[in-house]
């Protein structure tokens, strides 16, 4: 499953697709197909310019950002928290064996401020490796660099280092909860990513409290077009449909109840 669910993204994201719409255009054309190139060539230049030019991923990233709004002020007591990886350059940090961050950084240092202001409570590190080769250390391996350096001591960090993907993030989770006597932890991911995550944990009988963080859009973006940033507006397209993926596909698993959690 987990294999199939990377090399599933792998050929559906939009440049995937607007790549394998040219190469049909190219072969089409080159064996006299005139129709079937055309519309080879005519898939993939409406691919590039809805990812490219449009403000489409600004528009699902934001539909899954504002399934879970952000509590407007601070818990007055926090016990436990748990924090899905996917904030740092595994890669990179398995290599320099430093604390390279990645674009949902903001999952750790929410985690650290919250750290900080409630020194009673523990931190839940759940993320191993989830590349194919399986050969880098994950976000729990990091964050045993991370957190002492501002002064949160080891002894409050559990690390979950197995996990792969978001389903095992909750499934693994769970026994480490049970083993360390937490519960009604407050969930840090990102916003976009919270649907699928609450999803999932809802289903294995988790109780969490869902606190979003790394927000990618404005919470007013309107379908439109948008010449000023395309390369950003292809990061954010092909990010919000592999989301939209994750939760049909776990949907359809059986893995959570509900296709758009909320």
């Amino acid at each position: 499953m987990f294999v199939l669910s990377k090399l599933v993204w792998i050929l559906a994201q939009p440049f995937s697709l607007a790549f394998f719409g040219a190469l049909l255009a190219l072969v089409a054309g080159l064996l006299r197909w005139r129709l079937l190139s055309a519309l080879g060539a005519a898939g993939a230049v409406s691919i590039l310019f809805v990812t490219l030019y449009t403000t489409s991923g600004n528009y699902l990233l934001q539909q899954l950002e504002e399934r879970f709004p952000r509590p407007a002020a601070d818990p007055e007591d926090v016990k436990c928290m748990i924090v899905l990886g996917g904030a740092f350059q595994n890669e990179v940090n398995t290599a320099r064996h430093g604390i390279e961050f990645a674009d949902g950084a903001d999952r750790f240092i929410e985690a650290l401020r919250l750290a900080q202001k409630y020194p009673q409570s523990r931190i839940l590190v759940s993320g191993g490796d989830g590349s194919l080769s399986g050969t880098y250390e994950g976000d729990a391996a990091a964050s045993r660099r991370f957190f002492p350096l501002f002064g949160v001591g080891k002894e409050r960090l559990v690390e979950e280092a197995q996990s792969r993907t978001t389903y095992e993030n909750a499934r693994n989770t769970k026994e480490f909860l049970a083993q360390q006597g937490l519960s009604d932890c407050l969930l840090i991911t990102s916003a976009f990513h919270m649907p699928r995550s609450v999803g999932l944990f809802r289903k294995l009988g988790i109780e969490i409290v869902p606190w979003p963080t790394d927000y990618r859009t404005t919470g007013n973006v309107a379908l439109g077009l948008d010449f000023t940033q395309p390369s950003l507006n292809g990061q954010n397209l092909g990010t919000a449909i592999r989301e939209w993926y994750g939760l049909a596909g776990y949907y359809l698993a059986g893995r959570t109840s509900a296709l758009f959690p909320g």
